[in-house]
């Protein structure tokens, strides 16, 4: 990969002021898609007959960023080994898929740097995979790719919030997220604490392998027998929704951006 490419990936840790410079142009879109992406996801969920945890894992994963947006909302919904499990699975085969998809699909509908770079942001779940799309596409779609990434990921501190106030008792308060806030104070740590920019990204190699390490653990309690027992509804779900998000998006960039 080019330097440029390699100095965007070392930087996926988020400081208030990358957080906050995504384009004006991704901002309306992002904003839109998230809201949609949930809301499609409660009504389709509902209508294959799936549990609201289900549904809204995947809803979450797709609308946001994949499997760190599961990995927030997971305990705050009181999901399941199984339910993240088939979740994370999900969302990273269709990860896989997009890296392979993407790039040759924009290339064919002669896509601009920029209008690449905004759809992979959008309809790519993990910041990773974006970032490997984008890379492939060119450097000035990395750049506007990742950007926006990290500002979309923002999205899973409201989300998170919100999610606690839907998924509690009738009879119990809700459940305040305090992770959502480490996660805030972390942010403007990096942004203004010298020592830890330096550390940034050892930090952040760090953090990665320490979640891979969770995403591990987690998938080795989902078995083939597991796998079989789960609603076929839920792998549809996935499916539907990264479909109506990729080409929603992608109809909406093409024509506007």
């Amino acid at each position: 990969p080019s330097s440029a490419a390699s100095d965007v990936y070392k930087r996926q840790g988020m400081n208030l002021e990358t957080a906050f410079k995504a384009s004006i142009d991704g901002i309306l879109i992002t904003i839109t898609t998230i809201f949609l992406t949930l809301i499609a996801g409660y009504f389709i969920g509902k209508k294959l007959g799936l549990n609201k945890v289900s549904t809204h894992l995947i809803s979450t994963g797709t609308a946001i960023c994949g499997g760190s947006a599961i990995a927030a909302v997971s305990p705050v919904i009181k999901a399941d080994e199984k339910d993240i499990s088939v979740s994370l699975a999900i969302v990273f085969l269709l990860n896989a898929a997009a890296l392979f998809i993407f790039p040759p699909l924009g290339g064919f509908l002669e896509m601009t740097q920029h209008q690449f770079g905004l759809w992979a942001a959008i309809a790519i779940h993990d910041t990773s995979s974006v970032v490997g799309a984008a890379g492939i596409y060119g450097e000035e779609s990395l750049l506007v790719a990742s950007t926006v990434k990290l500002a979309r990921a923002l999205w899973i501190i409201p989300v998170v919030i919100l999610t606690a106030y839907f998924f509690k008792s009738e009879s119990k308060k809700i459940q305040i997220p305090w992770f959502i806030f480490y996660f805030i104070g972390a942010i403007i740590l990096a942004t203004y604490i010298p020592i830890i920019t330096e550390a940034g990204q050892y930090l952040v190699k760090g953090s990665k392998a320490l979640m891979s390490l969770t995403l591990f653990l987690i998938g080795s309690g989902l078995s083939i027998e597991k796998i079989k027992s789960v609603n076929p509804a839920v792998f549809i779900l996935g499916i539907i929704l990264w479909t109506l998000i990729s080409t929603g998006s992608l109809i909406v960039i093409l024509n506007y951006y």
